[in-house]
């Protein structure tokens, strides 16, 4: 949506277009992503990726590992 901002289309013209509301747009803007919610994802992925290449753990096992590595 930057970017799109950036080329000098308007934001109005961009959410009415792809049917978003403007004020969920603008409360992220000023509100980004915190530093948290980024560790929080990559802890998430790492969850996703090892039951993925393994499928026999099991949700206890893969809690129990993620408690134990933080």
């Amino acid at each position: 949506m930057a970017e799109i901002a950036e080329a000098g289309i308007p934001v109005t013209l961009t959410c009415r277009v792809l049917k978003l509301s403007r004020q969920p747009y603008y409360r992220w803007l000023a509100a980004p992503i915190t530093p948290s919610e980024v560790v929080e994802a990559y802890r998430a992925n790492g969850l996703f990726d090892a039951h993925q290449d393994d499928p026999e753990f099991g949700y206890r096992l893969l809690a129990d590992e993620a408690r134990d590595n933080g």
